[in-house]
């Protein structure tokens, strides 16, 4: 009898932006980070650890894995800031759901664009739980393949209307400020970064450079803001001078990955700060008045992968969309693998070549 296999569907990136451009970005960002905050609230169910990194001296290729006790989830991802010199995307990704009582992988996805959009609907989350409610004005330091995502996350999900942005690239910035056109923002260009924090109630920082930069400096930062770090995301690469992590309330995703790789990797080993998780359950406080600065030291976790990942497969089921590919190769018994092969064995195979 052939055995019943799960079949595995995959997305491909032409199905996502299908996807995207039927239901919207706007719904798809608050369905990713309504999905993203529903999995925060039951953060002690999840097999958690922090991702498996390979470094070179041009970026990292990352495994991101996680699951609870019905779904295993991985993302590959990349980093190689160099990358658009060669016409590549910065980040490049693709995903895996299985099924943890079998092992059977049951959906294989692209993630780039899915990965922009879990970016910054986490963002938006961690504002909207951190930052003051009245926040209208926010600083977009760095204007890259990311900075329109979080942007209309922002606006969506938080009331942004005004973006003050800059990057050291102004062709960059002209992009972004094209691509916002008809998004009923508000954006000022600036000349520095100084000059687009001036006045921001929310200062996001998605720069790329690999390098132990400092973007915001202490002078920067009025009483209330909330930073919201998202570019600093290795071992090596930071974005904010160590004296605004000091005076701030920092909120992270996973501490142990956040302590290798966020902006945190420049203090002490027990320098505090709380995971997002816990204010968000109510197990820890976030802002506690509206004159503290407060930081999410973002680095991106497994856990908003799974989500963004179960959300995709639930709305391409709506559409229909999703091809069945055999994964796995497909036997009549599952002890005999070699039988795939067909009748000759390999040695006779090997026989015929010669």
């Amino acid at each position: 009898m052939q055995s019943r296999f799960p079949p595995t569907v995959y997305l491909s990136a032409c199905d996502v932006i299908h996807l995207v451009q039927r239901f919207g970005l706007s719904r798809c960002i608050a369905g990713v980070a309504e999905r993203i905050e529903r999995d925060f609230l039951r953060w002690p169910e999840f097999d958690k650890s922090a991702r498996v990194a390979c470094h070179s001296s041009d970026g990292v290729i990352e495994l991101m894995p996680i699951a609870d006790a019905q779904e295993f989830a991985f993302k590959y991802v990349n980093g190689h800031p160099k990358n658009t010199r060669r016409g590549l995307p910065t980040v490049m990704a693709f995903g895996v759901l299985a099924d943890v009582d079998t092992g059977a992988p049951r959906l294989l996805s692209e993630l780039t664009l899915t990965t922009a959009i879990r970016t910054a609907a986490t963002s938006a989350l961690a504002a909207r739980t951190l930052a003051r409610p009245e926040c209208r004005v926010m600083a977009l330091i760095g204007n890259g393949a990311q900075s329109e995502f979080q942007a209309i996350a922002f606006r969506d999900l938080v009331g942004i209307h005004t973006l003050r942005v800059y990057d050291v690239d102004p062709d960059a910035t002209a992009k972004l400020v094209a691509n916002l056109n008809s998004q009923r923002l508000h954006v000022i260009i600036c000349n520095s970064a100084a000059e687009a924090a001036r006045g921001a109630d929310i200062i996001t920082t998605v720069t790329a450079d690999k390098t132990n930069a400092t973007i915001l400096t202490p002078d920067m930062i009025a009483p209330g803001v909330h930073i919201n770090a998202v570019g600093g995301d290795c071992p090596g690469k930071t974005e904010l001078h160590a004296d605004i992590l000091a005076r701030a309330d920092v909120f992270v995703e996973y501490e142990p990955q956040t302590r290798i790789e966020g902006d945190i990797q420049q203090m002490a080993p027990d320098f505090p700060v709380t995971e997002l998780w816990q204010v968000l359950s109510g197990t820890a406080a976030g802002r506690k008045c509206d004159t503290d600065v407060t930081v999410f030291d973002s680095v991106g976790f497994a856990l908003e992968d799974l989500s963004a990942l179960t959300f995709i497969r639930e709305m391409a089921a709506q559409l229909g969309i999703g091809d069945i590919v055999e994964l796995i190769p497909q036997t009549s018994d599952p002890k005999n693998l070699f039988s795939v092969l067909g009748p000759q064995s390999a040695d006779h195979r090997v026989a015929a070549l010669v």
